[in-house]
Parts: structure tokens; sequence; C-alpha cells
């Protein structure tokens, strides 16, 4: 019940492609003219496009890999921002946003950060409002993964075209899960990760970069590209893929989105929305239990934050973990701005977040568990 922080199990084929490359082809993408090395940059090239035909983005040589998402997204901010820039970003954002932008301030870019409501909900109207002659960005994730409440994404894509301002989202909680489509939401820089709703392993991740957008890069170094010159290499992706890629685990990324695209996201989709119907409404019923986020389930993806009145939340997930054996996380989620505008922050709380594999007697056993727990207080 911990799908937020790392789906799990994975499909068995993502299991699979890892094994397999590292048992029989094991070379170094874009190092060499041999056999295997063009395998294993075919792999890269299959993801790509793979990728790319999952986001709607229409050249798949925007999309660079990455370690993580955290990785994606400060190479947007740091290689877009200057100083004297303005950003906007809302006040649920993960510290992988918050850590950059807050050491950017710094530098000299200012920092906007708008107030959700008390349920972490986003009136796009106050982006809108918030946008200054020097704003060059505005920074937002899709959803929140302290709640799973899904912000107006689409509207606030709208506000910026219309405002000539760059948009990058962070879709480390929806990829794979709801609709992405860099078109339609006009998305200029989309940062997603592999190891959540994509299903791949973890250390995997990339960063979409609209054309006509150019970035500096994070780090410079080897791209098996243009190997006589010391200068970084000016075009996507190369100047943004430094060094040796994880290229096992973007075999298991590719291997989990086709597993989507096999089994269909809407698909995917319907089942975790069942699943948080039934936690949400379970959850509503047992005495002493706070819920946060919007109060609509079909407003928020399976994500649900919740503490018992009387008790901490680490005692809580610890109980659930070895009483139960139902794996939680609990405390700040690395989102201490969510928390601030929850006001949950002195607190923390504890986060429940079913996957696709979960079932509806997983559900039924976590009601049980949470309702003991709270019983016994």
């Amino acid at each position: 019940m911990d799908n937020a922080a790392t789906s799990f199990p994975k499909p068995e084929r993502v299991y699979a492609a890892i094994d397999s490359f590292n048992r029989y082809l094991g070379a170094n993408p874009g190092r060499g003219t041999n056999q295997q090395t063009l395998q294993a940059g075919s792999i890269l090239l299959n993801a790509r496009e793979t990728l790319a035909r999952f986001f709607n983005i229409k050249e798949c040589t925007r999309i660079a890999f990455t370690a993580n998402i955290t990785e994606a997204l400060n190479m947007g901010l740091k290689g877009w921002l200057n100083p004297g820039d303005h950003v906007i970003t809302s006040s649920m954002e993960h510290n992988a946003v918050a850590r950059p932008l807050m050491a950017l301030t710094r530098q000299g870019v200012e920092w906007t950060a708008v107030s959700a409501a008390s349920d972490g909900t986003l009136d796009p109207k106050l982006i809108k409002e918030a946008i200054r002659d020097n704003t060059r960005m505005i920074c937002m994730l899709h959803a929140s993964n302290l709640t799973g409440g899904i912000l107006p994404v689409a509207e606030v894509g709208e506000i910026a075209r219309d405002n000539n301002v760059v948009f990058m989202v962070d879709s480390s909680q929806t990829a794979g899960i709801l609709n992405v489509d860099v078109v339609k939401q006009n998305i200029d820089i989309l940062a997603f990760t592999g190891h959540k709703g994509l299903f791949g392993p973890q250390g995997t991740g990339g960063l979409y970069i609209k054309p006509g957008l150019e970035i500096r890069p994070l780090k410079e170094g080897g791209t098996g590209s243009m190997s006589e010159y010391l200068e970084q290499p000016g075009f996507m992706p190369d100047c943004l893929e430094s060094g040796t890629p994880n290229t096992p685990g973007i075999a298991g990324l590719l291997a989990g989105v086709e597993y989507i695209q096999e089994t269909g996201r809407e698909k995917i989709e319907e089942h975790e929305q069942r699943l948080i119907n039934m936690l949400m409404a379970g959850m509503q019923e047992i005495r002493g239990v706070l819920l946060y986020g919007p109060p609509d389930s079909t407003q928020r993806t399976a994500v649900l934050l919740f503490n018992i009145k009387g008790m901490d939340c680490g005692d809580v997930s610890l109980r659930l973990d070895y009483e139960y054996g139902i794996i939680t996380r609990s405390g700040l989620h690395c989102a201490p701005l969510g928390h601030r505008t929850l006001g949950t922050l002195e607190m923390g709380a504890c986060r429940l977040s079913p996957g696709y594999f979960n079932t509806e007697a997983d559900i039924k056993r976590v009601l049980e568990a949470v309702y003991n727990i709270a019983s016994s207080t």
C-alpha cells in the first residue's frame, strides 16, 4: 500500500527485460559499433519512441533519460531559469522542486508558491494573478504525493501559453495512471519517473523539452557522439545525457510502458479509482480517523493521507507493518510545503497508496486493521 513511493510488484516482463539485458547483452550504447552495442542503443531508441507515443510527443529525440525525476526537475529548473527570472509553483510541491528553487533564490531567482486551499486543491486563477513581467516559468505537479489531489494542469497550461511562459509539469504521481498529453495540456517541459506508475525499476526517469527550447546541461561528459570536441554536444538528447545510461533499467522501463499499453491505461486508472473509492468510504466510517485532501475521490489518484486522533503517525505505520503486514509511509513525505498547506506540518500523517496489483480484498484488510488500531486508542 505504498505505490506512491514506488510501484510494487512490477509486471513480470519488467523483471525479465532487466535480467535478459544483464545476462545476455550488457553493452554500453553509443560506445562502439559492435553488434551488442548497437542492440543496446536500439533499446534506448525503442524506449524513447514508445514514451513519445505515450505522452503524445512528436519528436522522440526531445526526451532525455535521467537517473530519476529529481534529476530531471533539476535540469529543467536550473537549465532554464536565470538570476532575475520569476517562477511560479503551487504550495503543494515536493522537495524535488522546492529545494532546487530554494537554491536558485540564493542566486537571484524569484519564486512565488501560490497557496492551495486547505484540502490541497488549487484555483488556476491564482496562478494567472501571480504572473509578472519577469515570469519565465510555471512549474507544477500533476497530482500531489500527499493527497493524490489532481491539480488543474490543462487549465494552467493554457494560462502559460497565453502569457508566453514556459510550463513544466512534474508527473511523478500520474504518468502511467492519468492521461499526460504534452500537446493537449500545453506542456513545454515534462519530467517523469520510471519506477512508479510506469512500472519501471528505480533509477530511471526522463525529461521532455519542447522543440525550440534550449536548456543548459546540468552536467557535461562523454555522450558517445562528437567525441573529437571538448564542448558538450548542443543537440538533444545528447546534450543532457552525459555518462553511461542505465540501459538495463531503461529496458525494464520500456517493458513497463508496453505492459500499460497492452493492458490499457484507462483500465489501470479505473481499477485504482475503484480502490480509492472503497478505501475512502471505509475510512470515513472509522471513528477517530482524520482524512486529508479533496473530499471527492474522483479528484484524486489512489492516494489517501490520514491520521488517527491521539496516535503518532509513525506508530500507526509501524503497527500496520508489524501487526498486519501492511506497508505504508508516514511522516512528511519530502513535502513540507504540502503539509503546511494541509495543516499537518507539525504532526505529519500516514499515507495509503494502493496500485494496480492491489485488490478489493487488500482494501478490506486495510480497513479492518485501521479500525482495530483506532479502536485501541
